[in-house]
């Protein structure tokens, strides 16, 4: 009987990586091809590794990272189901890397890699916990972008200043190279939310930070859409809020009130405009009233709640809940408000208690039963 052998192509050794560059994608497949070969170039004979954190893409980018993988095994990818989030992203795959660098940068080519090597080279040389490549110190820029995505950009950095003062020229960059252990300073203290990954960090560690910055040309996108939303700009806003307070205020719990407070004009322009139509104020208080929920409703479905969203017939059913929610929190309202008087005897000061005991009722009733978690489905494994 003849025997077949079987030739097993010779593998690569990998040596540990100096830097892992953590990309977070979502529908970003016909990227990640020229990002690995762009990288590979760009690093030269610094041992890498690319870390693709992928928010379960439509377009299947998950599945193009693990075609690519089986010729780079320096390329992994992690993917993440049923939650969604840049910085959320960018940590998870921080946890994951081996490289004593971890770099973040996006998919789309606007930040430049040729320049991760420089980048990697002063983070060792100068002893620096942060090199940011940054748009705006001399040699930078913001390429292409039109006015008001400038004008936009400056009001953030503006913002952003608030945080951590004049320690980087671009606190909003989104391509920067970070030591481990820095990162792992901070990690428990990050909030998670929006976009801005730096900022979250820089903002966090309770001593400062040495960081030098490397300018660069902000390029146009490759491939693929823009992910730049009005809610990106309002969750950028909520990490302001949560940092500046030290975490007293919750952010979704500030764009609850937000909603809330856009409701309250709703029930008004309602009330007034059923009162010029003849309605008696029963009548148009209750339809005000019922209106004014259903916009809340809709408005924290789709921004407050964007990743516990209902649809369907959970949604209908989220619905009529949350009414009965608003309900009881109108009791706890006038409740509150009612003792509040008798205590201080003064209308504005009783009616202010009423109104942030009536938003933390709905707020608090609203995250546990309308917009609950959904529990994890446990799955027996026969012996």
């Amino acid at each position: 009987m003849s025997m077949i052998e079987t030739k097993k192509a010779p593998r690569r050794k990998l040596s540990a990586p100096d830097v892992s560059l953590v990309i977070p994608t979502y529908n970003e497949k016909a990227n990640i091809a020229p990002l690995v070969e762009a990288v590979r170039s760009a690093l030269g004979d610094i041992p890498w590794e690319i870390i693709i954190v992928d928010d379960d893409s439509p377009d299947q980018t998950f599945a193009e990272v693990s075609r690519l993988a089986r010729e780079e095994p320096r390329l992994r990818c992690l993917r993440r189901v049923g939650r969604r989030g840049l910085s959320s992203a960018v940590i998870e795959g921080a946890l994951v890397a081996n490289g004593s660098a971890i770099a973040v940068m996006d998919a789309d080519f606007q930040h430049d890699e040729r320049i991760l090597k420089q980048m990697y080279e002063k983070l060792t040389s100068t002893g620096a916990d942060i090199v940011v490549a940054t748009r705006y110190a001399e040699g930078g820029g913001i390429g292409e972008w039109d006015a008001t995505r400038a004008k936009m950009s400056d009001f953030a950095t503006r913002m952003a200043g608030m945080l951590v003062g004049n320690q980087t020229s671009d606190p909003m960059s989104g391509f920067f190279m970070v030591r481990r252990e820095i990162f792992a300073s901070v990690i428990y203290d990050l909030s998670q939310q929006g976009y801005k990954i730096l900022l979250d960090i820089i903002s966090s560690s309770h001593t400062p930070l040495k960081i030098e910055e490397v300018p660069y040309v902000f390029r146009a996108r490759q491939e693929g859409e823009s992910k730049i939303s009005v809610m990106v700009l309002a969750q950028f806003l909520f990490l302001i809020i949560e940092k500046l307070t030290h975490g007293l205020i919750p952010p979704r719990f500030a764009l609850f009130s937000i909603v809330g407070g856009f409701g309250l004009l709703v029930h008004l322009a309602i009330l007034n405009g059923l009162k010029l139509a003849g309605f008696t104020f029963i009548a148009a208080q209750l339809t005000a009233t019922f209106i004014a929920m259903v916009s809340n409703f809709v408005m924290n479905n789709e921004f407050t709640y964007r990743d516990r969203r209902l649809t369907g017939l959970s949604f209908l059913a989220g619905l009529i809940l949350f009414c009965v929610v608003c309900s009881f929190g109108a009791l706890a309202n006038v409740g509150v408000a009612e003792i509040a008087i008798h205590q201080f005897g003064n209308w504005s000061l009783a009616g202010l208690a009423g109104a942030i005991m009536g938003a933390v009722f709905n707020f608090s009733a609203a995250t546990s039963l309308v917009w609950r978690r959904p529990r994890k489905r446990v799955v027996s494994v026969a012996a």
